[in-house]
């Protein structure tokens, strides 16, 4: 399977918080729901959907898992709804109990146990195994190498800080830009892939 990563990510390189206010107030982050004025359906919703279409299952960390399992499940009908429900979830986590997967098709990976098994998943025969938000998971797959595709919708916002998805331990890493289109709303769609060491 492909380790594809998707993100709304602003243009100083935050990730957090990017539905709304109460989504993610860490470290006194201020600015929930920032992407809001630069969504357009056609560019910002066709790049999710195209990821959704693509992927045969999803991997979340815990919080975003949580986040998205009180909201999407009550949408059922709306065919972006269905498609989230109806896949196979994996949510990596330290502290959930298997009786708080209440969102259906869900499996925990247990955090100190993360990296072998995304590894095994990544093995596996399949499609695009699809990583929404999780900042930190996103963060440890870049870190591990883990990561075949990196889907940023760059807004053109600065937010002065907060998450960001990017490894700081000074390792240096080479990327591809595959493609990139520009909403009408000044947002940067851009898909990046590793490029293999030589």
């Amino acid at each position: 399977m492909r380790i594809v990563i998707t993100e709304f990510m602003s243009l100083d390189g935050v990730v957090q918080a990017p539905g709304g206010p109460g989504e993610d107030t860490d470290g006194g982050f201020a600015h929930g729901g920032w992407t809001h004025p630069f969504f357009d359906p056609e560019v910002v919703g066709g790049t999710f959907d195209d990821a959704l279409s693509k992927a045969e299952a999803l991997l979340f960390g815990r919080r975003t898992w949580q986040a998205m399992a009180t909201a999407w499940p009550e949408r059922a009908g709306d065919p972006f709804a269905d498609r989230l429900n109806s896949l196979p979830k994996y949510v990596v986590s330290r502290t959930l109990g298997d009786d708080e997967l209440t969102w259906a098709n869900t499996t925990r990976i247990p955090g100190d146990e993360a990296v072998a098994h995304i590894r095994k998943l990544r093995e596996a025969d399949g499609g695009d195994l699809l990583v929404m938000g999780s900042s930190a998971l996103a963060r440890m797959l870049l870190a591990e190498g883990l990561a075949d595709e990196l889907r940023l919708m760059i807004m053109p916002v600065l937010v002065g800080g907060g998450k960001k998805i990017f490894p700081d331990d000074g390792g240096l890493r080479t990327l591809e830009l595959v493609s990139t289109v520009t909403s009408g709303t000044g947002v940067n769609v851009c898909t990046y892939r590793p490029v293999a060491e030589a």
